[in-house]
């Protein structure tokens, strides 16, 4: 049996996340992975590919990156869970609230789905409303129904629940604006990236707020992927925005598993104790939330991204490949068939048929091309491990991958594609 072969009959979909399945590479992609360092991962056989997948975004200084490592295994050695709140949870807590300019509190947990669905229910909680209005250009806030209810991927979720998830757009607020109109006092919250792919237009995330306490509503930002990338004090510092609530997640412990829902003391406290004789909301209990070796390599993360000044290398080593892949487009004279952009610190590539459509069949075929000279590029996320050397190994990937996908553009990707085309996460059947 091969490596897919085991996966698929141990864990259903053959990974612990959908976007790791088999079916969002290519055929020549690595089935399994062994390990990581810096900017590389290799496979079982030890095989060394250049990542810009980073573990889907939550590797922002390098894999195996040593300080944050040897951070993580000293509060291993203390113990790494203990009965009551630990020294490390505090420092943890009072490091987030002192370095994200709208939090007075905040709560852990492991993974980005249960902190934006606390979200949701502080925001439910705080209201008495049940409705929630999502942005439908962000990809994914959690596997919880409120949001899967507003996928193609319905089965399996009450019908409630997908009713109780409203849409709109990205800057474009008007369309925000109809749902409050059409759900008046309905709309228990908003919530949305603060930006993916594009930066917010003629102010838009202070429109947002301001229509949501205009009607009742409360404002969340999701920071899973944004949150230490954009600015050491997330993107709301950088667009000058406070959120009433936020979560974050991703790059914040460089690979660790460390979540937070975070905000306003009136929100979060909802979920408190001490107020005697007040309604309970029992908002997180996890046994796992606080694990000191995650936290610990979360306060080591903060530490390396100021004294290395991570951020201003994200952004600009985004610069420096944004430009290099488009200018070795335009060399050859694939510019209107492969193009990249997005925000500097967090681009993006999209991949034209001759007609001028999107082609998943062209970006599987640009992804096994680049797999073949020792990149893996599913995506592209940034990380500190990524400098000079790493641009030098990506321009030669591309000057061969472009060879064969202009011949791909021009003849049909059919005929060089080895295997099935990528196929998209959020599809109704497989």
């Amino acid at each position: 049996m091969t490596y897919q072969d085991r996966l698929l009959k141990a864990i259903p979909g053959g990974a612990h996340t959908y976007s790791r399945g088999y079916d969002q590479y290519p055929a020549n992609a690595p089935q399994i992975l062994k390990r990581g360092k810096g900017a590389y991962i290799y496979d079982e056989k030890e095989n060394e590919f250049l990542d810009y997948g980073m573990a889907l975004r939550a590797v922002n200084l390098g894999y195996a990156n040593e300080q944050v490592n040897q951070a993580a295994i000293r509060q291993i050695e203390y113990g790494n869970n203990l009965t009551k709140p630990s020294l490390i949870e505090l420092e943890a807590a009072e490091l987030l609230i002192d370095t994200i300019d709208s939090v007075d509190m905040v709560k852990f947990t492991k993974n980005g789905s249960t902190a934006t669905t606390a979200a949701i229910k502080l925001a439910r909680a705080y209201t008495g409303r049940e409705l929630v209005a999502r942005c439908a250009e962000h990809p994914f806030f959690s596997y919880d129904d409120w949001f899967i209810g507003s996928t193609p991927i319905t089965k399996g979720i009450p019908q409630k629940d997908i009713e109780n998830t409203k849409l709109f757009n990205y800057n474009d607020i008007a369309s925000l604006e109809q749902l409050f109109l059409k759900y008046p006092d309905q709309i228990a919250c908003v919530i949305l990236e603060p930006a993916a792919t594009e930066h917010p237009k003629d102010n838009f995330l202070h429109k947002v707020k301001e229509l949501c306490h205009k009607n009742g509503a409360i404002f969340i930002l999701d920071e899973m992927i944004t949150g230490f990338r954009w600015d050491l004090k997330g993107a709301q510092h950088y667009y000058g925005i406070e959120a009433d609530l936020c979560t974050f997640g991703k790059a914040m412990a460089n690979g660790f598993s460390v979540a937070a829902v975070a905000g306003k003391r009136e929100l979060m406290e909802l979920g408190s104790i001490e107020f005697e004789g007040k309604e309970r909301l029992f908002l997180l209990s996890t046994t796992h939330g606080a694990e000191m070796s995650g936290l610990g390599a979360f306060v080591e993360t903060v530490k390396f991204i100021k004294e290395n000044n991570v951020v201003e290398h994200l952004w600009q080593y985004g610069r420096d490949l944004i430009t290099l892949m488009n200018d070795m487009a335009k060399s050859f004279d694939i510019d209107k068939s492969f193009v990249a952009g997005g925000i500097e610190c967090s681009p993006y590539y999209l991949t034209f048929d001759k007609e001028g459509k999107n082609s998943l069949g062209l970006r599987t075929l640009f992804s096994q091309e680049m797999i073949k000279n020792g990149v893996m590029m599913p995506w592209i996320a940034l990380s500190y491990a990524h400098g000079e050397k790493e641009l030098e190994l990506t321009k030669n990937a591309l000057e061969k991958a472009f060879e064969v996908y202009k011949k791909a553009v021009d003849e049909g990707y059919e005929k060089y594609l080895i295997g099935d085309v990528i196929k998209p996460v959020f599809r109704k059947y497989n």
